[in-house]
């Protein structure tokens, strides 16, 4: 079933346009199981797979607003995002076509865009900082030229009068439900694409917002020709007279594809009246069954006009990519670019995240004159207990440290909803994200290490050495860095808040538990070794015994006396551990290892999540 392809008015250059269309579409889930066993989709399934999609002929047209409708569970939003290429085509069967050729999933992501039901945007960002951000990641000039096409944009989406609100989360500042939903279409406009998909650009609005946003599409359709196309749910009348064609979906089949006035056409042909109070896609919902079964009937008979389609249209529309399926996909910005655009915004993130940046300075520093007062000098005192003291003030100190930078889980969640939407797009490579994530952290979080250390390193008193206190400094930052990458890491793969605290507050007290310092490594079990090497709390733990015991003071320095003879040296002490000066430094670049091998494996977790098909 298809339309004739109308020409879009397109003003200035002829512009390349793109025509959409489906050939006998049907889309099943299969179970993992049977994926698994490759019965489902390869052999006798073990059980009826659940179809999606049904036998879908559909078109979209340049120069149209497409929209899908259909009741709940209909399968609107697979078919929006299988014409997208989400879905890729090698998991459907039938046929999906751009201009009379087979798509190429990967490419057309990068020249259409896909607006998702829900908004994908930093709350702390104004609205022009969200377009700009968006423009300088996916357009290849400079900064001047991002500019130029943000004000352009910002005057097409009616937001200039916003342009330097932040977008704001809930009902308690912020913009309106209307103006976020515009720009998240500005989002996805800002690199001009040919092809424009929005899933429910209506929800959650009320029927001015609505209709300003309907009224906005209908306008890029009409001044610049794009292809868009769009999933509705309950249009109101005014709206639905906006949309050009109408896919009307039901249990997976396609009842209906072409205008409003045809499926009207069709209902009375089917013997029904349309109340007046009643909008004809309304009314349809409730007469779909009798649309379905003289479907066949009616389009042979009826409008051939409006459903046959002669074979040539009137858009010169060139071919498919010209062959651009054998070049490498190029990403707009290189990755020093990348890295720097994406820094940016990150610092913009962090400073105004009052509460996170305050509470997190607020508390080293209160923690490290806290813990100061608490073990005031007990670092120059001798004896058994003072040595005890110590270690429980080291052993303290790292429980403290390792825990606190469990907060940034929210923040890591947030951010990872944004990069899998952005990164669909091909706005930016997952590595860019991965690598400015940890250098803006790096100075951050040595100033929570400086703010920490200060104060707590001379009130405790510990060695006093001003090479002491800077290898204790550097211990401290490396434990922060190396808790800060093991969020990070988590924060991948777990799927929301609750699980991850879960599994990272489990994961911490393991590494306490087996670190050594409340069972010894030769009483742990062997099969459980293993964890003992994995701690994070082992290695740093030994870095603070040594830094104060250690060196040519620790042969020197008497931690114990009997009768005012020594009986032991911290030397000595070192020995009793199993520890040996060298680890000083062994030790760091295990940490640092361990930094690195968390930030790794965080960018394969989410290059896997952002690359992983449906």
């Amino acid at each position: 079933m298809e339309l004739p392809v109308k020409a879009p008015p397109v003003s200035g250059a002829q512009k390349t346009s793109y025509r959409l269309e489906t050939k006998n579409l049907s889309y099943k889930l299969c179970s993992k199981l049977d994926e698994l066993d490759f019965i489902c989709c390869g052999g006798a399934p073990r059980r009826s797979p659940r179809f999606i999609l049904r036998d879908v002929n559909c078109a979209a047209s340049p120069g149209e607003i497409t929209a899908i409708a259909g009741p709940s569970g209909a399968g609107k939003t697979t078919l929006l995002e299988i014409l997208s290429g989400k879905i890729s085509p090698r998991k459907v069967s039938g046929q999906v076509l751009v201009n009379s050729q087979p798509m190429n999933a990967r490419h057309f992501r990068r020249i259409s865009g896909y607006v998702t039901q829900d908004d994908s945007l930093f709350p702390l960002l104004t609205v022009k900082e969200t377009l700009l951000y968006s423009a300088l990641l996916r357009l290849p000039g400079g900064k001047k030229d991002a500019a130029n096409r943000v004000r352009r944009l910002l005057s097409e989406l009616g937001l200039e009068h916003v342009s330097d609100s932040r977008i704001g989360e809930g009902s308690s500042w912020g913009i309106s439900g209307g103006e976020k939903r515009r720009v998240s279409i500005g989002v996805d406009l800002v690199h001009d694409p040919a092809v424009v998909f929005i899933d429910e650009p209506t929800s959650g609005l009320d029927s001015a917002s609505a209709l300003h946003v309907a009224t906005l599409l209908k306008s890029m359709v009409l001044n610049q020709g794009k292809t868009i196309v769009l999933t509705i749910h309950q249009p109101g009348f005014r709206i639905l007279e906006l949309f050009d064609r109408l896919v009307l979906l039901s249990n997976g089949y396609a009842v209906h594809n072409g205008s409003l006035h045809f499926l009207e056409e069709r209902l009375k042909f089917s013997g029904h009246q349309i109340p007046l109070h009643v909008n004809v896609l309304e009314f349809s919902f409730d007469a779909i069954e009798s649309l379905s079964g003289q479907n066949s009937a009616f389009l042979n008979n009826q409008c051939p006009r409006e459903i046959r389609h002669n074979g040539s249209g009137h858009i010169a529309r060139t071919p498919y990519f010209n062959n651009h399926q054998e070049k490498p996909l190029r990403f707009p910005r290189s990755i020093l670019e990348e890295v720097s655009i994406l820094g940016q915004r990150f610092c913009s993130n962090i400073f105004r995240t009052k509460q996170l940046f305050a509470t997190r300075v607020i508390q080293s520093l209160v923690a490290g004159l806290i813990l100061g007062t608490i073990f005031l000098n007990v670092g120059k005192k001798t004896g058994q207990v003072a040595l005890q003291t110590r270690i429980g003030f080291f052993a303290f100190s790292l429980t403290f440290l390792l825990s606190s930078t469990t907060e940034g889980l929210p923040i890591f969640l947030q951010e990872r909803r944004i990069l899998m939407s952005e990164t669909s797009r091909g706005a930016y490579r997952v590595s860019s994200y991965v690598l400015s994530n940890t250098l803006i952290f790096i100075p951050f979080l040595l100033m929570v290490a400086l703010l920490y250390s200060t104060p707590v390193y001379w009130l405790v008193g510990l060695r006093m050495s001003i090479h002491g206190f800077l290898y204790f400094t550097l211990v401290v930052w490396m434990v922060i860095l190396m808790s800060n990458s093991f969020v990070a890491c988590f924060s991948a793969l777990v799927p929301n808040f609750i699980m991850g605290t879960s599994v990272i507050s489990g994961l911490m007290g393991s590494f306490f538990l087996f670190s050594g310092y409340f069972i010894t490594k030769s009483k742990i079990p062997s099969y459980w070794v293993f964890m003992h090497y994995l701690s994070l709390f082992k290695y740093p733990f030994e870095c603070f015994l040594i830094n104060e015991y250690g060196g040519e003071q620790g042969y020197r320095r008497c931690l114990v006396f009997d009768k005012e003879e020594c009986i032991l040296h911290g030397s000595g002490f070192l020995r009793e551990q199993g520890l040996r000066d060298s680890q000083k430094w062994s030790n760091l670049a295990v940490m640092f290892g361990f930094i690195i091998g968390y930030r790794v494996l965080c960018f394969v977790i989410l290059w896997f999540r952002c690359c992983r098909r449906r």
